[in-house]
């Protein structure tokens, strides 16, 4: 038994598809599945029940798994410090982002990162399904750490660090009927058409939620990717929406109001997988992120 069929073990563990264990270790599935055979020669068991449908962790594959995971970990651990000893912090991050994300200036902050850890490699991906999509690679271990926007109750198996919180607000067109009032209600926009971002990310099912225990129903007559392009739909008179306040100043043919009535909030949050000790570079970065802001 050695660390890389362990390595291969965990993935296929974890993925439950030898065609993305090896594509999320960057080798072919036959070098995959020939390492798990070997492994299960070594042990004298069959660590998964393989059909033409479906892979599923055995008995014995179970058993083996947290210890496997502690195993490659404890590995890592002690690479790491030998070389931090000789050479400075060295290791791997892979982070995951939302598109173009306001509140925290993540270029500016890993270029920091990189000028003081010149040693460690830091790979930047973003979600087409938001946040709910980060999550679920950090829980299936393709990503070391992401930005996310959901509440705590969306974060199962998942360790949060809060980074900042904002206020929801409305936006409405200049000529909308609720652009000179004061203050705006969920009660007031029944029956309004919303401009909204797409299922999954967390601001979306936030304000879901919500309209859901009001009792009211909700109309989404356009979902965009990017929350930067919300007010020019609403300023075209496509729908109104509720959105987090953030890069809400300026905004020509849009009246922004508060929200009143509820208590709606949108919290970042630096998320890692709970249960498992970062590795000393992913710590490293989620300190100065916590420092930055």
């Amino acid at each position: 038994m050695d660390s890389r069929q362990l390595e291969y073990f965990v993935a296929v563990a974890e993925e439950l598809s030898f065609t993305r264990a090896a594509q999320r270790l960057f080798t072919v599935q036959s070098t995959v599945s020939a390492a798990i055979r070997a492994l299960e020669t070594d042990l004298k068991t069959t660590l998964f029940d393989r059909s033409t449908r479906q892979v599923q962790l055995s008995d014995a594959g179970e058993a083996l798994l947290p210890e496997a995971k502690a195993a490659l970990e404890a590995l890592d651990r002690a690479r790491a410090v030998v070389e931090e000893a000789s050479t400075g912090l060295r290791g791997n991050v892979r982070i995951g982002t939302m598109t173009r994300l306001s509140l925290i200036d993540l270029a500016s902050l890993l270029g920091s990162f990189y000028q003081r850890y010149p040693l460690v490699e830091v790979q930047v991906t973003t979600s087409p399904t938001g946040s709910s999509g980060l999550a679920d690679d950090v829980r299936h271990g393709r990503l070391d750490v992401a930005l996310v926007g959901l509440s705590r109750a969306e974060m199962t198996g998942l360790e949060p660090r809060e980074l900042a919180t904002v206020q929801f607000a409305v936006l409405v067109p200049a000529a909308h009927r609720l652009a000179s009032a004061a203050s705006v209600r969920l009660e007031d926009l029944a029956g309004e058409r919303f401009v909204d971002m797409l299922r999954g990310f967390g601001n979306r099912t936030t304000v879901d939620r919500a309209f859901d225990v009001a009792g009211l129903p909700r109309r989404v007559q356009v979902e965009v990717p990017d929350l930067t392009t919300v007010p020019d739909y609403v300023r075209a008179g496509l729908g109104v929406a509720v959105v987090p306040d953030m890069e809400l100043e300026n905004l020509p043919g849009v009246v922004r109001l508060p929200l009143a009535g509820v208590e709606l909030t949108w919290t970042l949050s630096a998320i890692t997988l709970s249960g498992k000790r970062p590795s000393r570079a992913v710590t490293a970065l989620l300190d100065l992120m916590t420092a930055s802001l």
